[in-house]
Order: C-alpha cells, then sequence, then structure tokens
C-alpha cells in the first residue's frame, strides 16, 4: 500500500465496527472476546478509545510485536483511537507470560532509552495526526508516584490470590518450577494500567496476545470493581508458521524493526522467502489490501507459485510500512543485482553494505594481495574444500561481482572491489558470499 493510499484510510469519520470486527474474523485475528455483542454495541456507540501495550524488554519491537499493533491500526483506520501503552514500569518487572524463567531485570536507564526507541517505532506504524489521532502512554507516569503501602490498600485488595494463582500465566510457571512474588504482582500492574486509562482517557476495551487475556480480564474485573463500568477484551492469536516454529524466528534470532538490529534488506527477505504454506495467512495478518486484492494474490500462489507474486507484495507492504518506500526500492534493487538481474555497481554503499551483512562472508586486510577466488569461496563457507570451489569454476558456477569466473587460478585485484572495500562471490544461482577488505 502507498503512503497516499495508507493515509486515506485514516479519515474515515464514522466508525465501521461491524465490518472491523468481520474483518478481524476473516483475517484469524480474533483468538477471544468479551461479549460479541456487547462489544460491537459498545463500539458502534462512536469513536472510542482502546489500549494496546508492550514492554521495552529489548532496545527494539519484533515482528510479533508488529502483528499486534497491525490489528491496533485497523482500529484506528475505522474511527477508533488507538492508544500505544509502551510500558516503562512493568518493563522494569517482566511478564511471566509465556515464559518457563524469569526474566532478567534490566536497569531503570536502559528500560528508558528502550522505551523512547519503541515510542519512534510506533510512529511508523500508527497515525498521530488528525481526528482520531493515536494517544502514547507510559505506565510508569501513573505507577511510579503511587507508594507501595498506597497500591497495596487501593488497588492489591481488589485481588484474590486464588484467582491469581489460577490465571494460565502463574499456573504454568508454578508447574515449571515456581515464580518470584515479583513476576507474579505483574497481573496486578497491568490491571492498574487498564483502571488508569479508563479513567485519563475513557478507555473500555484493551486488544492483546491470546497469552494476555487472564491479565486482561484481571483489569476489566477491577474496573468493575472500582469504578462500576464495564470493560471489554480482545484477543489476537499467536502467529506460528506451518513447520510449527514461531513466527519472526530465524536461525539467528528475531526479526526486529530496528535497522541496526535486523537490516531493511534482511527484514525484506525474510517475507520474501516465506514458506508457501504461511503467505497467505500473513498477508492476512500484515496486508491493508482490500479482500478482493488479497484473494488475488491468494490464487496466484495456487495458478503460478514459482512467480512468487504474492511473497513480493507481501515483503514490499510490510518493509514499507516500517523502513519507507524508498528503502524498500534500494532492497529490492539490491535483491536483484546480488543475483545478477541489474548492475551491482548501481548500489550505494550503504545499501550493498546492509545486504551483504546478511550473507556468509570472510574478510581480508587491507594492503594484502587478494587470494583467489577458489579460496575466497572457501573461506566463507560456501563450498567444503578448494577443490569442491574448483569444480564450480570447471562447471561454470562461478561469479565475482555477477561476471563469469574462468580460471582456477583467478584472483580479484583492487578494481575488482566495490566501493573499494566489497566483493559479491556467487555459486550457481543463488548461493552468495561476501568478502570485505578491513583495515
Amino acid at each position: 500500500m502507498d503512503c497516499q493510499r495508507a493515509q486515506s484510510l485514516f479519515r474515515h469519520d464514522e466508525p465501521m465496527t461491524s465490518a472491523l470486527l468481520d474483518d478481524l474474523q476473516w483475517r484469524n485475528s480474533i483468538a477471544q472476546t468479551t461479549d460479541r455483542g456487547e462489544l460491537e454495541t459498545f463500539l458502534n456507540s462512536g469513536s472510542r478509545s482502546l489500549y494496546l501495550g508492550v514492554d521495552p524488554t529489548a532496545p527494539s519491537m519484533h515482528l510479533g510485536n508488529l502483528a499486534a499493533f497491525t490489528v491496533l491500526r485497523r482500529f484506528q483506520i475505522a474511527g477508533h483511537r488507538p492508544i500505544a501503552l509502551v510500558g516503562g514500569a512493568t518493563g522494569l518487572v517482566g511478564d511471566p507470560s509465556g515464559r518457563n524463567s524469569e526474566r532478567t531485570l534490566n536497569d531503570a536507564d536502559v528500560v528508558e532509552e528502550w522505551v523512547g526507541k519503541i515510542r519512534k517505532q510506533l510512529e511508523n506504524i500508527l497515525d498521530f495526526s488528525g481526528k482520531n489521532s493515536a494517544v502514547m502512554a507510559n505506565n510508569l507516569d501513573w505507577t511510579k508516584p503511587v507508594s507501595a503501602i498506597q497500591f497495596l490498600r487501593d488497588i492489591g485488595k481488589h485481588f484474590s490470590v486464588n484467582q491469581m494463582l489460577a490465571r494460565e500465566s502463574v499456573s504454568a510457571r508454578l508447574e515449571a518450577g515456581g515464580i518470584s512474588y515479583t513476576e507474579f504482582s505483574y497481573q496486578v500492574l497491568q490491571a492498574f494500567d487498564y483502571l488508569e486509562l479508563s479513567r485519563r482517557n475513557d478507555c473500555l476495551l484493551q486488544i492483546g496476545g491470546s497469552d494476555q487475556w487472564g491479565n486482561i480480564v484481571a483489569g476489566i474485573d477491577l474496573i468493575r470493581r472500582v469504578e462500576g463500568k464495564s470493560a471489554h477484551a480482545l484477543t489476537l492469536p499467536l502467529i506460528t508458521k506451518a513447520d510449527g516454529t514461531k513466527f519472526g524466528k530465524t536461525a539467528t534470532g528475531s526479526i526486529w524493526l530496528d535497522a541496526t538490529m535486523t537490516s531493511p534488506y534482511a527484514f525484506f527477505q525474510f517475507f520474501l522467502n516465506s514458506d508457501d504454506r504461511d503467505v497467505e495467512q500473513l498477508l492476512r495478518s500484515f496486508s491493508f489490501k482490500s479482500h478482493e486484492e488479497l484473494n488475488a494474490l491468494f490464487d496466484s500462489l495456487k495458478t503460478n507459485p514459482g512467480a512468487r507474486e504474492a511473497h513480493r507484495e507481501l515483503a514490499r507492504e510490510v518493509t514499507t510500512l516500517i523502513h519507507g518506500e524508498s528503502t524498500t526500492q534500494k532492497v529490492e534493487n539490491a535483491a536483484k543485482a546480488l543475483f545478477g538481474q541489474s548492475e551491482i555497481r548501481d548500489l550505494d554503499e550503504e545499501t550493498l553494505s546492509s545486504a551483504l551483512s546478511e550473507l556468509p562472508r570472510t574478510t581480508v586486510t587491507r594492503g594484502e594481495a587478494l587470494p583467489t577466488w577458489v579460496d575466497l569461496i572457501t573461506a566463507a563457507g560456501v563450498v567444503d574444500s578448494k577443490s569442491a570451489a574448483r569444480r564450480v569454476i570447471k562447471e561454470g558456477g562461478a561469479y565475482i561481482n555477477n561476471e563469469k569466473v574462468s580460471g582456477e587460478d583467478f584472483a580479484p585485484t583492487t578494481k575488482h572491489l566495490l566501493h573499494g572495500r566489497f566483493l559479491v562471490l556467487r555459486k550457481g544461482k543463488r548461493d552468495l558470499a561476501a568478502v570485505e577488505v578491513a583495515t
């Protein structure tokens, strides 16, 4: 979706709640709700505030977080006001949900720095201007001024220990070996967030991952007890891949939204190289295209899977959302250049460096004679031995900067270096490696 089209979606004057919930159902984006009829009535009564929280447990959000905030964005497009809560307080405690062991507690100054970074990322996802502009919140603002005694008297007294023990996030940890009081108290803090946002922003809907259901319900109970109001919940299924592994994870770790932690090139390639079996659901979850457009892409997966049209549209749309249209175009160009579909020397240094950072690589010291192609491709780990590398040359499958290597003794010179520091090696059509000349 181009930027102009994305912005136009934010200018709906009236909520489209029934259509929105039906759309979320179609996208397989609803796991649980409080009473569906009451929720529709609540949302149809006008533009309503809702919130989604994320704890700063790292310097960046990851794709799992993005999947949830994409749903929050859909509510905004439908005319509702989203509140993005970054947990400056709860991030100091740690959510036990979905974990078998205690989180490492981070220093307050580290958490504060991460809060700032995550807030900037949210500005790429939500619209903070206009009639139903998004609101940014930090639960440290209302948690820090409250004393322990006040918190226990005013908030803690409304919680039954028996009910708290029955929450899945707690019971699972008790079965796995135990839980600290710190993490045990997390659900009380999250409930306090919901109460405060209901008071400050008239927020009576919280959304989150399905693993947050118990925590959200605790907040609903607290609002009912303290304020005498009805509040609502909607949870999202956690996305899993067809092979059973966790979505957003690779062999090297999480796919982050921060460009310094996961390069835009790697981000794009993650979606482009998604398993065919996963692409339809990923499009349902992340794309803002119409149902008609998406159905056409689903058909392309069946009728012409080799063209990878659906994969490419998915990668383009999500990368543009996070990194912008210009960067997305650059990484597309880089992918084409690396595989010989365009001129590799036309890539700027930053784009080339980003693309090469994801490849097997070897380093050569500046000032030394460059080794042979055979030595370089072997050192990069693309082949098992120098004899295997020589066979690649004999079979006509050896390339440097997309130029065919014809002799076993071929060694590049400084004139082959891209931007004075890089070489791109290729074996056959798809096996790539990078060489960097280091100082």
